[in-house]
């Protein structure tokens, strides 16, 4: 049975669309600009995000999900990439989160996981992941639209919208797969 896997699954799947719907409106050299005063690029935020997600999905049932071959303060260091390595990059560690879904049913949630060093039920670790994902999903979006200014393309709710998306509400949700 996977009906709460199967729920988390397509909410990280509908994060992973707005995080690639965000981005894919920008120009190669837009991926590199931080948000100012100190702020993260899109770039970054794509490396952390993917390295998150591959650290703590490798081997996810069995070893911790800090592992010691990340590095997470690298993260975040300026970059400057093209799209195809962008798009790489969050595949890399959307493909590891995936495959270790795609291996979970509801009767794993109880079980045990570690984050550096701390156990916590499996249930526990996927909404804390999940939300740590949609956190920077939020800010992706943010630059973005930041970025794009009055050429953004809404990727949800439009201003003045509400009725018509209340006629179709599910198309914001892509069904889980598994």
């Amino acid at each position: 049975m996977r009906e709460v896997v199967a729920s988390i699954e397509g909410e990280y799947r509908r994060y992973k669309q707005l995080g690639e719907a965000a981005f894919a409106q920008l120009a190669d050299e837009q991926l590199g600009v931080s948000g100012g005063a100190g702020g993260n690029s899109i770039a970054a935020l794509v490396w952390h995000v993917s390295g998150n997600l591959a650290s703590r999905f490798t081997d996810f049932l069995h070893s911790d999900g800090e592992k010691p071959w990340r590095d997470r303060e690298s993260e975040f260091e300026r970059r400057t990439v093209a799209r195809a390595e962008l798009d790489a990059k969050w595949e890399q560690g959307w493909r590891v989160l995936l495959s270790a879904l795609a291996g979970l049913t509801d009767a794993h949630l109880a079980q045990p996981v570690a984050i550096r060093g701390v156990a916590l039920p499996v249930v526990d670790a996927l909404h804390r992941s999940l939300a740590h994902t949609a956190y920077h999903v939020g800010q992706i979006v943010f630059l973005a639209k930041a970025l794009r200014g009055g050429e953004w393309k809404w990727l949800t709710i439009p201003p003045g919208g509400s009725g018509a998306y209340n006629q179709d509400p599910a198309r914001e949700k892509p069904p889980a797969r598994g």
